[in-house]
């Protein structure tokens, strides 16, 4: 059942339509529907996020552009990089722009304070709990989060924090299933379930994962199909043509006659005579 569009205004006074507003995200709590959303990042992806239906995209600054032209009502969330900006203004600007651009929310995993500035500025944002990759050292390593009732309980407490400071959805990484199950009715904010189980009100997978091309993928990733395998065929098929071009170029065979442009008919002789008359 596809969603029927809302008419709205973006941040940068430009009139749009969107399968989901934040509105209908902060409405999903509660109510058994599952979003999925997906991270394109090329003409092709966002083309096939489009036919497929998925719906809700998380995409870098530098495709909105590309977001915008190919999915122009699909809600599209975009983020920085943790050490992408040494201030807060420079985040605030980045995010503002970014918004201007048509993104309809801004993911951030830096501090508590860096989400109060944004939120005081009406910007949709989400934020990131559990695994936290860029600050794994501090975990120890990459592993999982909350499986135990204390580190369940303090994920809790980061909700709250971040419910107080204005997040309305937050990234939840290689989080235990029954944890976020339980702790999911008790905050306010919009969960996008990441390695998580089945638990959340969106689920997320980078579309490497999805589509079976990561050559490592992580124990959460599920490949749906194998484009791996294509890709790999792809690449040998292409080494092959290029093979078969430097050896029929080497032996003079190419350009075929049939890649080759000819005189017109009796130009040939003509021109030899004008020729033999230099």
């Amino acid at each position: 059942m596809s969603q029927k569009l809302k008419n709205i205004y973006t941040f940068g006074r430009k009139p749009a339509q969107r399968n989901y507003t934040i509105a209908d995200l902060l409405k999903l709590k509660g109510s058994g529907q599952r979003l999925t959303m997906v991270n394109p990042a090329n003409e092709t992806e966002f083309r096939a996020c489009v036919e497929a239906g998925v719906d809700l995209l998380t995409v870098w600054d530098v495709h909105l552009d590309m977001c915008r032209e190919i999915a122009p009502t699909h809600f599209a969330a975009t983020a920085m990089n943790w050490g992408q900006f040494a201030t807060k203004d420079e985040i605030l600007a980045h995010a503002i722009s970014c918004m201007e651009q048509g993104a309809d929310m801004y993911f951030t995993n830096r501090s508590y304070e860096v989400v109060e500035m944004l939120a005081r500025e009406s910007i949709p944002v989400q934020v990131h709990m559990g695994l936290v990759p860029s600050l794994s050292h501090w975990a120890g390593g990459l592993r999982a989060f909350g499986r135990t009732a204390e580190e369940a309980m303090e994920i809790l407490a980061t909700f709250k924090r971040y419910e107080d400071a204005g997040a309305i959805a937050c990234e939840i990484e290689c989080v235990a299933e029954d944890t976020l199950n339980l702790l999911n009715d008790r905050t306010s904010i919009v969960t996008i379930s990441l390695g998580s189980g089945n638990a959340g009100d969106v689920i997320f997978l980078f579309m490497a994962d999805i589509c079976g091309e990561a050559d490592n993928p992580p124990r959460h990733a599920h490949a749906f199909r194998d484009l791996g395998r294509l890709h790999r065929q792809m690449f040998e098929e292409r080494v092959a043509a290029l093979n078969e071009f430097n050896a029929e170029v080497r032996a003079r065979a190419f350009p075929y006659p049939a890649q080759a442009i000819r005189l017109h008919d009796g130009e040939l002789e003509k021109l030899e005579e004008a020729l033999d008359m230099v």
